[in-house]
């Protein structure tokens, strides 16, 4: 059975210092560890977090998902790289960098690999431009935040973007960061426990709520983590837009219950239970396997207890392929090589 992990990343081993080379701002670059097969990722001068080997080794990553019994890896960059707060013209040059490292490892091994760019979100032209530029590269989508620089996705400035993604049929995967909240939640790793849901759901809530979707019917848009606490919520999103619709329905006048199905959502809930109240509302058509792979909060075990739910063949082979499979746009046979 094919197995496509739709949700991974990745990073170039060596990068230019463009802390130094532009002349601001805390720039991720890679140092040497003292530790074999690990380096140390820098913020300009300061320490980030300490990444092993198999964030930049493509044959390391084959040969663990080779014991996992999964054959393809959608790769996309770390959200810290995404530098929306940098000029605009730094942002391009950091995401034209990554997306040719991406294109290239497609290129090598396009039977393992499928790719998401990332884009300049702060200008919305130089975003198109390189999701253009991308998509002549063999990437098959993108990857962008759940917003950028406080600015919801629903914004008017993002729209055309979301045009360009449905006419040029990009695949959307919509990762949270810079969360809301953060400074006030930074015991206990809260803003990745806490505030990476809600802010997906305030991506999810963004697009429905600001008619994105409506608009685009055919923007195939994915939200990370199993949609966050979008779907977990759906009941008090639904409540609010019936009581408050002179709060909630003044851009959409359509209820979010509507929209269920209509995206897809990665499986990386942690929780049989929770993938079974997902796949009741989205239906197996419309979850794709993922794990976050190879960060320890996600699913390094890619979704084996998905095989003792008791789930259908059917139901399987659409969560560890066929979901994946049309949100790319591509058929199996774009893996036979």
């Amino acid at each position: 059975m094919l197995r496509i992990d739709s949700h991974t990343h990745i990073i170039p081993r060596n990068m230019p210092r463009w802390t130094e080379k532009f002349g601001y701002g805390q720039f991720i670059h890679l140092e040497d560890s003292p530790r074999d097969g690990f380096a140390r990722m820098m913020q300009g001068r300061k320490f980030f977090r300490e990444i092993e080997s198999n964030c930049w080794d493509a044959e390391l990553r084959k040969s663990e998902y080779a014991a996992l019994d999964t054959q393809v890896q959608v790769v996309c960059t770390i959200p810290v790289m995404f530098s929306y707060d940098a000029q605009a013209k730094d942002a391009l040059e950091i995401g034209q960098f990554l997306n040719d490292h991406l294109g290239q490892m497609v290129a090598d091994d396009s039977a393992h690999y499928a790719g998401l760019a990332t884009v300049p979100m702060q200008d919305t032209d130089l975003a198109i431009q390189e999701l253009e530029r991308a998509k002549s590269l063999g990437l098959l989508g993108v990857q962008i935040g759940s917003n950028i620089n406080g600015l919801n996705l629903s914004d008017d400035r993002f729209f055309p973007f979301f045009e360009a993604c449905e006419r040029l049929s990009m695949a959307v995967m919509i990762h949270p960061w810079d969360m809301m909240g953060s400074e006030q939640m930074e015991r206990y790793w809260l803003p990745w426990l806490v505030g990476m849901p809600a802010e997906t759901s305030r991506a999810g809530s963004s697009l429905v709520f600001g008619g994105v979707l409506e608009r685009l019917p055919g923007l195939r848009v994915m939200l990370s983590h199993a949609g966050g606490s979008f779907l977990t919520t759906l009941g008090r999103l639904e409540h609010g837009f019936n009581c408050r619709p002179d709060l909630v329905a003044i851009d959409n006048p359509i209820n979010p219950r509507e929209y269920v199905g209509k995206f897809w959502v990665d499986s990386i809930t942690h929780d049989a239970d929770l993938l079974r109240y997902v796949l009741a509302l989205q239906g197996s058509k419309r979850i794709c396997m993922g794990s976050d792979y190879p960060f320890p909060l996600g699913d390094l075990e890619l979704g084996k207890y998905m095989e003792n739910m008791g789930l259908s063949e059917t139901q399987l082979k659409d969560l560890f392929a066929g979901a994946a499979l049309e949100w790319l746009d591509v058929p199996a046979t774009h893996f036979d090589r």
